[in-house]
Parts: structure tokens; sequence; C-alpha cells
């Protein structure tokens, strides 16, 4: 694969995951996080995969989340995804965060190994 290729991957898996943050899709994450991922939250709090999962089928607080900003660093096996957010607080306030998400090439292809979320 080139670099081209695997940014242009990256960078749709990057939009599928914050739009599956926010419709709650748990069947997209189970597709795409590998099985030893773990999620940092923004209280601090460190979620396995399986706790990830049903954290997501919750549904989340915030709503109509969008990623700006987002750079993509690929390197050879293992991208790291930077970028920033915007949302709307439950109390109908706008709100904005940043997140890092670790992806691997594995045999199965990109999966998501790690995340940490901020918000403000």
């Amino acid at each position: 694969m080139t670099d081209a290729s695997d940014l242009k991957i990256l960078a749709d898996l990057n939009r599928n995951y914050v739009r599956s943050v926010d419709e709650a899709d748990v069947r997209w994450f189970d597709a795409h996080l590998a099985d030893d991922f773990h999620n940092t939250n923004p209280d601090g709090t460190l979620l396995d995969r399986a706790q990830f999962l049903a954290q997501i089928g919750r549904g989340s607080a915030v709503k109509n989340i969008r990623e700006h900003d987002v750079r993509i660093r690929l390197l050879g096996d293992f991208a790291i995804i930077h970028a920033r957010t915007t949302y709307t607080k439950p109390d109908g306030s706008a709100g904005a965060g940043r997140y890092t998400d670790d992806w691997q090439r594995r045999a199965e292809g990109w999966r998501c190994v790690s995340a940490h979320v901020g918000r403000s």
C-alpha cells in the first residue's frame, strides 16, 4: 500500500469513528477496534474494549460532534491521529475538545488500539 492510500483509509476511519460516537454505532466500533483497545475518557477513566462498547451503546451526552484540524501521522504500520472537536453540550451550549487515536495495521486491516479524549 502507498502512504497516500493509507492516509485516505485512515481519514475515512477517523470520520467514521467520530460519526459512530455521535450516532452510538456500536457495530462500527466492534468491527474496527483492536481486541486490546483502551480508551481514556475526558474524566480520566480508562476503559477496555468491552467497557467502551457499552459506553458507546448508551449514547454520548454531547451531540453533533464534528472533527476539525485533523492531523494524521503515518509511521509505517502505526498511525497517530490528532484532531480538535466541536459539539453541543447537554445544556445546548457549544463545547470543544481534542482527541488522539492510535491505529495499527494488523492482518485484518487498520484497527484502533487506543484513544484519548479531552473536553473543555
